[in-house]
């Protein structure tokens, strides 16, 4: 199977992405935003872009609206990464959830930011089915997020 990748414009990618992550550096989440800090799967330099953190409960999430991009790929490798808001800093393992389990964190995702990710999701919404939302995983990776450390995860929701 393809792998789906929607590479970003000259806008999102020059001027929108490095916005986003010099505001959440600074301490300032926007909608949520954390930079995405993960080595290269070559180089094993640390590799930074701004992503999404979806809180559900007590799990967090980041999910991929472009399909399978470079930090996607990155994170596949590492395994694990870093989340950066300001001066925090909170080291992460990453594990990828399958297909079946995406429909729910899927459409929390969209209610969140879809009026940002949406044109990414072809014709699926948060008002999708199930079925339609299942159809769609594949070009969407998910992983969650779990902390380090083995604490318990308490800012979900933050």
């Amino acid at each position: 199977m393809e792998q789906r990748y929607v590479e970003p414009g000259w806008f999102t990618r020059t001027v929108f992405n490095r916005l986003v992550a010099l505001l959440t550096k600074a301490g300032f989440g926007v909608f949520g935003s954390r930079v995405l800090r993960v080595p290269g799967r070559r180089s094993g330099e640390p590799r930074e872009t701004p992503v999404n953190l979806l809180g559900i409960g007590e799990q967090r999430y980041l999910v991929s609206p472009r399909g399978e991009t470079q930090w996607v790929r990155n994170l596949r490798a590492a395994g694990a990464g870093e989340l950066v808001l300001g001066r925090a800093v909170e080291g992460f393992r990453a594990v990828e959830i399958g297909d079946d389990d995406k429909p729910a964190v899927l459409r929390a995702y969209l209610q969140r930011w879809g009026f940002e990710v949406g044109a990414f999701f072809a014709g699926v919404s948060a008002t999708s089915t199930d079925a339609q939302l299942r159809h769609a995983a594949p070009g969407h990776p998910v992983f969650r997020i779990d902390l380090a450390d083995g604490r318990p995860d308490d800012t979900a929701n933050h």
